[in-house]
Parts: C-alpha cells; structure tokens; sequence
C-alpha cells in the first residue's frame, strides 16, 4: 500500500473554529508540515500565558506550531517559502494575510470562510449572521486573493440557524462543515475537479471586527436585534447591562412576541421563577440566565435566591 501524501500542507488558524479542519489534515492523507497559530495570550483572572486551541491540538499531534506577531515579518516570510508548501489553508486566523505570503504556495492558498460569500464578507460572520437575525448561514472554501474575502469560490455548504443557537452552539456546527467540505475540496483538487466561482457583485455584506460597546445592550433596540446580540455573545464575552453599576450578564433570551407595555426601553415589568422580563424598544423581552460579576452563570431562579431586582428597575 502506497504510503506517499497527497499535498503539502501549512494550515492557518487560531480559536476553536479552525480546530476541527486541523484534526481532519492531521488524520488525513495529506503531508502537514506546519501549523501557523497567534501568539499565546493571557486568559483568566490569573492572566496566565495560554496557547490557542489550534496550537495546543497541533502540538498534541507532535506538528511544528509557528507564532509570529506579525505575518508580514520577513523572516517569517522566508521560513515560510522554505517550507515549500503546495497549499495553504487559513481558518480564522486572525491577521491579514499579505500578498507575499499568498504568492507562497504552488497551487494556491485556501480560506475557510464562516458564510455564504458574498454576504458577511470580513472578521466576524457568524457574530453578525446572529445579530441580525438571519435564518441560514454556512460555509464558503475560497481561494484567496488580496482583497477582503474576494476570491474566487471552491465549495459552498448551508446550515439553518436554530431560534435560541448561540454563537458557541452555531460556530461548532459551522466547524465541523468547514472541515468536512474542506476535505471534499481537496478530493476534488486532486482529481482535477476544483472549480472556481467569480462571487457575484450582488448581495454583498460585510462582517466587520466586533467592538466591546456592542457587548453593552441597548434597550432602545427592538427585541429581535438583542435577541440576537445575546446569542451573538454566548458564551464569551456575554452581552450585559448595567444594573447598580454592576455589569449583569445576560443569557437565554426570549422574545415576548404580544407583549408589550407602556414602560420606557430597560425596564423590569416582571420577575419569575423562569424569567425576567425586561422592556425593549419594541416587545418585551424575557431572560433566562444571569451572571453576576465573578460569580457563576445561573438559570433566573437560582440567581434571585441571592439578589432581589424587583419590577421597575431600569437596566441601562
């Protein structure tokens, strides 16, 4: 049996999104002969130096982890060509790729982009495909060129969005598709059936980097655009309001569809056991789930067994 690999591989990738593509090259039939991740950063209160998911599972696989601050680096660049890979593979890699280091591989360098191109074009689709409410979403193999997720499309594979999925929930679905259609690309690369699809002009969107006010609610937004900057948000960092000047994170939310009152945007027009119920800027919008700074996240009812916010707070 031929023991011989098929291409030559340097795969790009960072958080947990890029760790199920790594796993099926690492399994595969494919020569690995690099993994470029981010540099370690501090996490948890002890700010203690973690590696990436990426980092760690390449590691763990015995592969050569590569960390530079900055892909642009010259040096970089020439440990790269000295690699003389066949292609690269990016998942969610976190920097801007220069044309230098696309004109590297032999055959091309691959993305594997979390949407349906050309809509959420840039650094955070599956945060905005959330937000906005959309009802489907998936992946999109492209090769890469300089522009921002403007290169031509490879293999393209839909996923509906579930009412209450959270970005932890959707981005591990979303994983798993890029690594399987990944797969297929590669199949078809090698028997010479990859083609390539011009993105067409219409339709365009972009997904631009998420910025820490957008993790603050506005309860002057209608109750399906916080439905879905919380789970946009979920698990990390956790959308929040200000209550007491405590940030409250929230979680679970539920859109009370008939429900609307007279109370201004924010306010608390009730309390139970299985929500709290908070008026938007349109219907009212029930919570199920509270984190308390430094505490634990906790379902509704064993949180207000500790803390009392009584109807007619007004959460800003």
């Amino acid at each position: 049996m031929s023991t011989s690999k098929r291409f030559k591989i340097v795969f790009m990738g960072t958080p947990e999104f890029a760790v199920a593509p790594l796993k099926n090259l690492i399994n595969g039939p494919d020569e690995l002969i690099a993994v470029v991740s981010q540099p370690d950063r501090p996490k948890g209160r002890g700010r203690k130096l973690l590696p990436t998911p990426v980092k760690a599972t390449a590691q763990a696989a015995g592969i050569e982890v590569l960390q530079p601050s900055k892909v642009r680096n010259p040096e970089f660049l020439e440990t790269l060509r000295a690699l003389e890979p066949d292609l690269i593979v990016v998942a969610a890699f976190g920097q801007i790729l220069p044309q230098a280091l696309l004109d590297i591989p032999k055959i091309m360098p691959i993305n594997i982009h979390g949407s349906l191109l050309p809509r959420y074009r840039g650094a955070a689709p599956i945060h905005w495909a959330l937000i906005n409410g959309d009802k489907e979403t998936g992946i999109t193999i492209m090769k890469m060129d300089a522009g921002m997720d403007t290169g031509p499309m490879l293999l393209k594979g839909s996923l509906t969005i579930g009412q209450d999925e959270t970005f932890g929930q959707l981005a591990e679905r979303m994983s798993e598709l890029g690594a399987s259609l990944l797969m297929e690309a590669l199949e078809k690369l090698e028997k010479g059936e990859l083609k390539e699809e011009i993105q067409p002009e219409d339709g365009v969107t972009y997904a631009p980097p998420i910025k820490k006010e957008q993790y603050h609610v506005d309860w002057n937004q209608p109750a399906e655009l916080i439905h879905g900057t919380i789970r946009a948000f979920d698990p990390r960092p956790g959308a929040y309001t200000l209550y007491k000047d405590q940030r409250l994170r929230l979680y679970c939310p539920v859109i009370m569809e008939n429900e609307k009152t007279d109370q201004p945007p924010g306010t608390v027009v009730d309390v139970s056991p299985k929500a709290i119920r908070i008026q938007t800027g349109s219907t009212v919008l029930g919570i199920r789930q509270i984190q308390w700074p430094g505490k634990k996240r906790l379902d509704v009812d064993s949180f207000l067994r500790g803390r009392n916010i009584p109807a007619g707070t007004r959460f800003k």
